[in-house]
């Protein structure tokens, strides 16, 4: 049973996920009108975005030595100060240099938001409520990406795009009080001192991939600039490596990766983001480009994924317990991935509520596959080492996601060389969601790697194993009445 403190916490650190997911979505859908507003070419606009992706890039890396040194809910409830800060500082933006610079501090909020909410839950919440806790944090970000850009285009075409921004305030300030309020502090009473050489060759690193990604295949820059901040990004990831080893506490902690369940939680989750996040990309596009919607009634079909991870929340506990995370992984992510496979084959002609009620059910499969992810990660890690490995995994994340979008887009634009289509058909999203479904698919495999009984003490999933037998066993006997007393 979860306890209220639990819940309470979880539904906090959830909803500042919430906003923060959803800020980095809305946007994309009232750059045309801001773009108008300021006077600037739409293609510009993008900066707008990588601005604030580059911005958590860079910080996220810093965010568990910050919350070790200052405290984690200190940090967690000025991340969320920071970053409403920026949206106010966005919405009042009458250019689109005072928007970069306001999004660069939305950025920096974020940053510290994302992982120190996490590790605020990990540090204050039993672990045998870790499962229920970690599924509230699935929803924001399956829902996130999902509402972003229906509701972003409602605000614009009725309201104005400033409301975009300040819809965050009071949530923002609501979140300030509650985490005052209600999450308890979580301090580390040795910090390591500050890795400054790391901070700089993994925010190079990070911020020149992350701008490779957003370059690539887009038109937007020289190819030769694209190429030039992969190589740099390469260049200092092999750095960052090199002073990583000899350095006694990184910034991130490679060596985490000598974790078995942590290390294959981190590869099989991230290739299962890949194909997955590609998904909010290339779905509400090929409805609206070769079915016909309109932006709306986009939104309300793609929306049924959002719909399916709200669905699975009181599902994952149970399921959890009783086939144990690395059975619910395996066969729940080949489930996942087929139905994410199903996309591939939409057409004009099939029925809306058919379409609705597979994206339901597979939004309900990829959220408890995230949730499973998102725990699991955290089985054997040490309490001394738990911000580290937020800040590793919460990196590894932003870079999944963004990566599984230019990975849909790539395939996309790749197809559509080959069937020379002024815009995209539905052959090329077709074969767009073909790759991102295979990318899905090779996660299965390597959760095989996880030891059968990783995370039972965060499930129950023997202690379930045990009363079954006990059901079935004859009754008395002291044996009998010890195990079940230990359960």
């Amino acid at each position: 049973m979860t306890s209220q403190r639990t819940r309470i916490a979880s539904l906090i650190v959830a909803c500042a996920l919430f906003m923060q997911n959803l800020d980095s979505t809305v946007i994309a859908t009232a750059l045309p009108d801001m773009a108008k507003s300021f006077g600037a070419d739409p293609v510009h606009m993008s900066v707008a975005l990588t601005s604030y992706l580059i911005s958590l890039a860079v910080f996220i890396p810093a965010s568990g030595w910050v919350a070790d040194r200052y405290g984690a809910r200190q940090v967690f409830r000025a991340a969320i100060a920071v970053f409403t800060l920026g949206s106010i500082l966005c919405g009042r933006s009458d250019s689109l240099a005072f928007l970069v610079i306001s999004r660069v501090i939305q950025g920096i909020g974020g940053a510290m938001m994302v992982p120190v909410g996490r590790l605020v839950l990990l540090r204050t919440v039993p672990k045998n409520e870790l499962v229920a806790a970690m599924s509230w944090l699935t929803m924001p970000a399956m829902i996130g990406p999902v509402v972003g850009p229906p509701l972003g285009g409602f605000i614009v075409t009725h309201t104005t795009w400033r409301w975009i921004f300040d819809l965050n305030v009071p949530i923002g300030v609501l979140g300030v009080v509650l985490v005052s309020l209600f999450i308890e502090e979580a301090k580390d009473p040795d910090p390591a001192p500050f890795d400054g050489w790391g901070l700089m060759w993994s925010g190079i690193a990070l911020a020149c991939m992350m701008m490779g990604f957003e370059t690539a295949g887009r038109h937007l820059v020289p190819q030769s600039w694209t190429v030039g901040l992969l190589v740099t990004a390469l260049a200092a990831g092999v750095g960052y490596g090199l002073h990583a080893r000899r350095h006694p506490r990184p910034l991130l902690d490679l060596s985490l990766l000598k974790i078995p369940t942590f290390a294959v939680s981190c590869t099989a989750g991230t290739l299962f983001r890949f194909g997955v996040g590609a998904t909010p990309f290339l779905l509400p596009m090929m409805l609206q480009l070769d079915f016909g919607y309109s932006a709306q009634d986009s939104g309300l079909t793609t929306f049924a994924s959002a719909a399916g991870a709200i669905m699975v929340k009181p599902l994952a506990s149970s399921v959890l317990r009783r086939f144990g995370f690395r059975d619910t992984l395996f066969w729940n992510g080949l489930i996942a991935s087929a139905l994410l496979l199903v996309c591939a084959a939409f057409r004009p002609g099939w029925p809306n509520w058919i379409m609705f009620a597979l994206l339901l059910v597979g939004g309900t499969f990829r959220s408890l596959q995230f949730s499973s992810f998102n725990t699991i990660v955290y089985a054997d890690i040490p309490r001394s080492r738990m911000s580290g490995a937020t800040s590793l995994y919460s990196t590894l994340q932003q870079l999944s996601i963004t990566t599984g979008i230019t990975v849909g887009a790539a395939s996309l634009e790749i197809a559509r060389t080959f069937t020379a289509s002024a815009v995209p058909s539905l052959t090329d999203f077709t074969v767009a969601f073909i790759v991102v479904s295979v990318l899905a698919f090779a996660a299965s495999p390597l959760v095989l790697f996880i030891p059968r009984d990783a995370g039972d003490d965060m499930t129950g999933h023997k202690a379930a194993d045990h009363r079954l037998r006990d059901v079935d066993a004859p009754a008395a006997g002291p044996a009998v009445g010890g195990a079940a007393s230990a359960d």
